[in-house]
């Protein structure tokens, strides 16, 4: 294993180790209190009875053995907890919440928290399909859905659903191009939730979902898709353009037709195109009559047909 994996790892493992101790005491004061209210009450039942200082601590102190001992057996789980009791190393049963007791010494119990838990995916280097080098980090949603397969199938929960969704997410990663990666996460995240959830359901696990937080590509691939991504953006300005010119053309095309079919319109057309111009002071106008114009058309049209 390289170092920097090494170096990954072990912060996972030492987060998902502080994690898996996270029990809420609840049963010390229970304990304390169940212990030392009868140990006082001996001690002044001893004292009425009038037994000798010797005497009394001998019995005093084999009876708080005794009732301690029994004592120690008082538990209390969370609401969100759930008690894994083992009985001489076998399994016996799942309790809780609230009050539980654990025969000392034959028994022992492992709390187990049944709410959502969050474990971080630390940056993964992964190569993808078309050769892009991309590093990827995410968070992974998980809850125990089976406390008894928790604690009796694996190990360590925590630590291997983690391991297990970093190897996930490099298989599932690198059978893309950039292009998927980056343009179908929901389906990505879905893709290794279904693959995660497959293999740790047997360990009473259940994947809520696997989010990716991060997409680091090279500097340089940055560059080049910002370039591509302005050229892409220019091409479709040059094509919303084009076809605003040509629109523009057709509708020329269709004006000039119905102006010619009604020679009334394009004088009026005229008289609005002068009243615009006349509207600022900078402007000089200076009519001259369309009909003049027609004349003057007429005579040299006649003059040419006499030569």
């Amino acid at each position: 294993m390289e170092r920097d994996e090494r170096d990954q790892i072990r912060p996972l493992a030492q987060a998902v180790r502080r994690g898996s101790g996270n029990h809420v005491t609840l049963g010390g004061t229970l304990r304390a209190t169940v212990f030392i209210l009868p140990m006082a009450l001996l001690a002044l039942l001893l004292l009425a009875m009038g037994v000798s200082l010797p005497a009394g601590l001998v019995t005093g102190a084999l009876l708080a053995l005794v009732w301690g001992v029994i004592v120690s057996g008082i538990r209390v789980a969370a609401q969100w907890e759930r008690g894994v009791v083992l009985r001489l190393g076998n399994f016996k049963e799942v309790k809780g919440p609230g009050f539980l007791y654990i025969v000392p010494i034959i028994e022992s119990v492992r709390f187990i928290d049944t709410r959502l838990l969050v474990l971080n995916i630390p940056r993964q280097k992964v190569i993808t399909k078309d050769n892009v080098p991309a590093e990827i980090d995410g968070a992974l949603f998980f809850m125990v859905s089976d406390s008894k397969r928790a604690v009796i199938t694996i190990q360590d929960f925590k630590f291997a659903v983690a391991q297990y969704a970093q190897a996930a997410l490099r298989d599932i990663v690198g059978g893309l191009t950039l292009d998927e990666l980056l343009s179908e996460r929901e389906q990505i995240q879905a893709h290794i939730k279904e693959h995660v959830e497959e293999r740790v359901r047997d360990w009473g696990l259940s994947v809520e979902s696997i989010q990716l937080q991060d997409i680091e590509l090279p500097e340089d691939l940055k560059r080049t898709m910002s370039r591509q991504a302005s050229a892409e953006r220019e091409k479709r300005a040059t094509i919303t353009k084009a076809e605003g010119d040509k629109l523009a053309a057709s509708n020329l095309a269709e004006a000039a037709r119905i102006m010619s079919s009604s020679p009334i319109t394009l004088q009026l057309r005229n008289l609005q195109t002068i009243d615009g111009l006349g509207a600022s002071p900078s402007n000089t106008v200076i009519l001259f009559p369309a009909h003049m114009g027609e004349m003057l058309q007429a005579l040299m049209s006649g003059r040419e047909a006499k030569a």
